[in-house]
Parts: structure tokens; C-alpha cells; sequence
């Protein structure tokens, strides 16, 4: 897969794409990652990217050219490729925004800085808008790594277990179970019995209901949709029965 970052600040990327799982993803050639400075696509002398906004306040605008100019050397004409503004206005980022996004061969991910980007590319030049959360950043750097990541965790052969990805919170639906290891006991605290058991249907069973209870406490609005069932129902009612004893 391929992801082509349009952004002011291609130094930012550096780390992130050098550790851990992107790392060996881009080593084995399962993604390919290209960084595109938007100031060599600017045509004045001073590189310029951004002007002041048309009817007065503060900040300022990303110009519409540049943005264009760089998005069309890129893709040079190839069809079906999503453009996706980075911008809090866009949809929300969920772990089934990553998994469709995992099937396409290739993305454009615009990163948007300053007041934001001239509406004309909103309009004319992106296929989709995505905003990784209900708060505001400097620019859309980190929420461009977020995707990437995400996405590429998706991918057949980026994870050293290729089931580990099912097992994600939010990959089914719930948060995820909790996870002990070695010592047993840690400061008087210990793993539960069931985890020692070697019985795979009671651990099983276990995890299940940890992450229903752990979803129920904390992001009951996950339940509405999650694939729950007859068993997962009947455990929620019993939750539900003894919150309502206390």
C-alpha cells in the first residue's frame, strides 16, 4: 500500500516512520510512504502557502494552488485514488474508517495547518474528510501518523500475529480485555486464576465477559452497534441488575 502525505513540516514524520511496526511494514514492502513538501509546489519566489482570509479575521488560509498543484503531480492522472483533508470538520475516525481504508492501494492524505485550507479544495479536489477526534491540533501532521498507523496495522503481514488485530479494542466492536504477564504476583496483586488455568474455553470466556464489562463501564455508546450474542446479553442484563442493587 501506498500513502502519499502532502504537508508544510515533512520533518515531523521522521520518528513515527522509523520505529517499531511502520518501520518493518515499509521494510518488508507491505507500505510505502512518501512525504511531499507543499512549499515546492508553490510558484512565487518566496514559497509561499498560505495568505490572509478573504473578509477579514485572524489567522491565515492555505492557498488553493499549491495544494492543487501537488495533489496533481502525484497522482499524475490516475483515477480512484481518495484525497483526504485532515480537518476537524471531516468524519470521524473509527476502526471501520481504518478498514475501509485499508483495501484501497493507495491514499492521499492532505495535511491542513493554520485557520485551515481554502474551501476550493474542499469542494473540487478532496474525495473525503476525516477528523481523528473532538479537539483542535496545529496542524494535520499527527492526525496523518494516526491513519497511517492505524491502517497499517490492518494490512496482511504488518503484525508479527496476524490474529493480535482482531483482538484490538474496538476491532470487535468492544474495548479489549485486560492483559497480565509474568510475575504471577506483583506487589501482592495477582493474575487471575483463570489465566493460569490452561482451560481455553474458561479463558475465553473470561476475556469475553471482561470486555463487555470493561465497554458497559466505560463506552456503553460502543454497545449499540457491537455484534452481540444471546450469551453477551444475558451478561450485560446481569451488569445492568447489579448496578441497579447498589
Amino acid at each position: 500500500m501506498r500513502f502519499d502525505v502532502v504537508t508544510l513540516f515533512p520533518g515531523m514524520f521522521a520518528g513515527p516512520l522509523e520505529e517499531s511496526i511502520i518501520k518493518r511494514a515499509r521494510e518488508r514492502g507491505i507500505v510505502s510512504i512518501y512525504l511531499h513538501n507543499l512549499r515546492d509546489y508553490a510558484t512565487d519566489r518566496h514559497h509561499t502557502t498560505d495568505d490572509t482570509p478573504y473578509g477579514g479575521g485572524g489567522g491565515m488560509v492555505m492557498k488553493p494552488e499549491p495544494i492543487f498543484a501537488a495533489v496533481e503531480s502525484i497522482l499524475g492522472g490516475e483515477e480512484g485514488v481518495p484525497v483526504i483533508l485532515l480537518t476537524p470538520q471531516g468524519r470521524l475516525f473509527t476502526q471501520e474508517v481504518a478498514a475501509e481504508l485499508a483495501r484501497y492501494p493507495r491514499l492521499v492524505l492532505i495535511c491542513g495547518r493554520y485557520e485551515g485550507v481554502d474551501e476550493r479544495v474542499r469542494e473540487h479536489l478532496a474525495t473525503d474528510e476525516i477528523s481523528i477526534g473532538d479537539y483542535v491540533l496545529s496542524g494535520g501532521e499527527l492526525a496523518a501518523m494516526v491513519i497511517i498507523d492505524a491502517v497499517t496495522r490492518l494490512l496482511p503481514g504488518a503484525l508479527g500475529d496476524p490474529g493480535a488485530v482482531f483482538e484490538d479494542s474496538h476491532a470487535r466492536g468492544l474495548l479489549e480485555y485486560p492483559h497480565y504477564t509474568r510475575p504471577a504476583v506483583f506487589r501482592g496483586w495477582e493474575v487471575p486464576e483463570v489465566l493460569r488455568s490452561g482451560d481455553h474455553a474458561a479463558i475465553a470466556r473470561w476475556r469475553r465477559e471482561q470486555a463487555l464489562r470493561r465497554t458497559w463501564e466505560r463506552r456503553p455508546d460502543l454497545l449499540e452497534k457491537a455484534h452481540l450474542t444471546p450469551e453477551d446479553r444475558e451478561f450485560l442484563a446481569r451488569l445492568q441488575e447489579e448496578e441497579e442493587k447498589r
